[in-house]
């Protein structure tokens, strides 16, 4: 399983992002994806998550603020970001979980700018 991830950057507060995350490889049908992120000297922390019924859940730091979503062939999980602030500066890192193992990509890095 390898999970390809893309987008982030730098933006000032206030702004937009898009990250996305393709998921090659033996997926099982049944499965959770999703974001987590990782800020300097802190631990790393769960954004959002999407299972394959389209179930979310999100940190409560983001909500109303952060969309995830996938797309029809479940592979691809997108997470779109608005009103960005700067204690969302972090490296954020996808993430598959399927029958009890966890698959991560590579870390992108977002950058905000107050």
């Amino acid at each position: 399983v390898q999970l390809q991830a893309s987008g982030g950057g730098l933006v000032q507060t206030g702004g937009s992002l898009r990250l996305s995350c393709a998921a090659s490889g033996n997926i099982f049908p049944f499965n959770i994806m999703g974001w987590f992120r990782q800020a300097p000297g802190k631990q790393r922390e769960l954004v959002a998550v999407i299972n394959s019924g389209e179930r979310t859940n999100y940190a409560d730091s983001v909500k109303g603020r952060f969309t995830i979503s996938r797309d029809n062939a479940k592979t691809t999980v997108i997470l779109q970001m608005n009103s960005l602030k700067p204690e969302d500066t972090a490296v954020y890192y996808c993430n598959l979980r399927m029958r009890g193992d966890d698959f991560w990509g590579q870390g992108t890095q977002v950058t905000v700018s107050s």
